[in-house]
């Protein structure tokens, strides 16, 4: 093998941006064999120095645009406020710097379509950091899938049930498919497609002091999608506020053969249906069992694999590490990814092709609500070839 040189070096300097919930992947970046380095930014001038002087991070920046202005800077991590998504990966790639960003990937079809059209004018990365899809209970029940178990699926189900009170205030009265990608990105992955139509209703009613910001009526949404190429309909129920319920985000998929549904409360083990025998007219019986699914640190370098155990970064007292359980152990599987695909100069697993087909079905459901749950349908973007990460 070629030594590594000043010259050929594809390992990426990596910035994260936004050192809230970001401060949990800085380290995931600092430890992985594949980055040369890592550097931070964050606007609160506090926060930035006390999160580098704990990691041990010295290259340190208050504004993404001082970010941008940096050539040896190869690649930006976005984990920074909801509305600003889709602008700053924008901003990311025509800067000639590979992009990754929390979720959702935007909130407009319109700034999804220049991520697509900028990801391959830039010839530069881009992908979205959806948890949903590197769990542990998913990369399970994708294994489960790919060697067949399921048979031919009859139908499946995704929720995010959430409370955001108390949250930054670009949460208040969001309307809650927006950020629906945690819900409906299993479904889609497993089923390799992408939703076509939907049909959605509102549900609730939010005070009018709520839905000043986004004209969003709805604290609760629920769709059924129709899905390219497949007989198959999928239902996703997603709620922000109003209701008395604690955090989950889940997916179900039911075959003939197989079923698997997350647990009721997070942290109990997922269930799996197994068809045991058919009893003719009788009807069949099913065994139920609750499986925990395995850790898969063998799919990632011995450096980060234990960052699927618990928090990385301090006490894990940010929100989205407390209500959504760690998310899995999922933070070192999409740095991984991220960074491999950088290296191995292909695109990521969840390209902006991907990206926008699974965030542009919550953007159509939305409308369709606001219409009387009226059919939308919801555009195509153009296929890159991904590798089922």
């Amino acid at each position: 093998m070629e030594p590594i040189t000043v010259e050929n070096d594809r390992r990426p300097v990596v910035a994260v941006a936004g050192l809230g919930f970001g401060a949990e992947f800085a380290p995931i970046y600092r430890d992985h064999p594949d980055v040369q380095r890592v550097v931070i930014c964050d606007g609160d001038e506090e926060v930035l120095n006390r999160v580098g002087d704990e990691l041990g991070i010295e290259e340190r920046y208050l504004s993404l645009e001082d970010v941008l202005a940096q050539p040896h800077i190869d690649a930006v991590h976005l984990v920074t406020a909801l509305p600003d998504h889709g602008e700053q990966s924008i901003a990311v790639l025509k800067s000639g710097k590979h992009c990754a960003s929390t979720v959702p990937m935007a909130i407009s079809l319109e700034e999804m379509s220049e991520i697509v059209r900028w990801e391959r004018e830039s010839g530069k990365n881009y992908m979205m950091m959806e948890t949903a899809v590197y769990t542990r209970e998913f990369l399970h029940c994708q294994e489960l899938f790919q060697a067949g178990a399921f048979g031919p699926i009859t139908f499946g189900k995704g929720v995010h049930y959430q409370d955001m009170e108390g949250w930054p205030s670009y949460w208040e009265g969001l309307p809650p498919h927006w950020y629906m990608t945690h819900a409906i990105s299993p479904l889609l992955r497993l089923l390799d497609t992408r939703a076509t139509t939907v049909r959605c209703l509102g549900s609730g009613q939010l005070p009018a002091n709520r839905q000043t910001h986004y004209s969003n009526p709805y604290p609760a949404q629920t769709a059924i999608f129709e899905l390219e190429g497949t007989n198959v309909s999928i239902e996703v129920s997603r709620t922000l506020f109003q209701a008395a319920r604690s955090y989950t985000e889940a997916f179900s998929i039911y075959g003939e053969n197989y079923g698997f549904e997350w647990p009721q409360i997070e942290g109990e083990p997922p269930v799996h249906y197994m068809l045991k025998e058919a009893n003719g007219r009788r009807g069949r019986t099913i065994e139920s069992l609750r499986i925990e699914a395995p850790e898969r640190t063998d799919l990632l370098p011995l450096s980060i694999a234990r960052y699927t155990q618990d928090s990385v970064y301090s006490d894990g007292s940010h929100s989205s590490f407390i209500q959504g359980s760690g998310h899995g152990g999922s933070h070192p599987h999409l740095v991984h990814e991220f960074v491999t695909s950088i290296v191995e100069q292909r695109p990521s697993s969840i390209n902006a092709v991907v990206a926008a087909n699974w965030t542009a079905a919550g953007v159509a459901a939305h409308q369709s609500a606001m219409n009387g749950g009226e059919t939308v349908h919801i555009p195509s973007f153009e296929l890159h070839p991904a590798p089922a990460g």
